[in-house]
């Protein structure tokens, strides 16, 4: 679970960074599109990022079955307000809607781009930024899209310490930090993805 859950905290960085580039011009995310697409090592983990996510989705299942079971009667005086965070006990649920979206996500770009080679985008030789401009036209999307940004950053929250934590650094010396640093890391890449969406719609 720590190390497709670093993978996956890599991944989004990048693709956040990628992405960026739109809003300095289209031939920058289409140079960063195209490096994307053709570069021999991304080629291949690209695979990798899908076992990553198919993997971190079952642990993430497979954990939450376990606690369950370990205490399948609920303590009868609890508050789960003082033991743990709302992102840590929803994880499951956030998690669950983002996997939702990123099947969205596959089928509007990545089905996109890679099998129908930008037939469906209503413009002459149509480009990467051609469909991101054709996604985030349309009103619903761009909503739908900004709500899943935001779950997607309530997930990381807890994810990004949790990960950590899973590998080892679970210290009263850095935990402080690495809290700190993961709440900057969820709300980076949440407002980050919402700014785009919101930024190519309004413009």
């Amino acid at each position: 679970m720590a190390l497709t859950g670093f993978f996956l905290i890599v991944f989004l960085l990048v693709h956040l960074t990628i992405n960026s580039f739109s809003l300095f011009s289209a031939e920058l995310f289409n140079t960063g599109s195209e490096f994307m697409a053709t570069n021999p090592l991304i080629y291949i983990m690209q695979y990798v990022l899908a076992l990553g996510f198919i993997i971190h989705i079952l642990m993430g299942i497979k954990l939450t079955w376990q606690n369950k079971a370990a205490r399948p009667i609920n303590y009868t005086y609890n508050r789960p307000g003082e033991n743990s965070s709302l992102s840590s006990r929803t994880m499951i649920y956030s998690g669950g809607l983002v996997l939702l979206f990123l099947i969205l996500h596959i089928k509007d770009f990545f089905v996109e781009i890679k099998f129908n080679h930008l037939s469906n985008v209503d413009v002459v030789n149509p480009t990467d930024f051609d469909l991101l401009l054709q996604v985030f036209s349309n009103p619903i999307y761009v909503i739908i899209y900004v709500v899943a940004f935001v779950l997607l950053g309530f997930h990381l929250n807890h994810g990004f310490q949790s990960t950590f934590k899973s590998a080892g650094f679970n210290h009263n010396k850095y935990m402080p930090i690495l809290k700190k640093l993961g709440t900057a890391y969820s709300i980076l890449i949440a407002v980050g993805f919402s700014v785009i969406a919101i930024f190519h719609f309004v413009n």
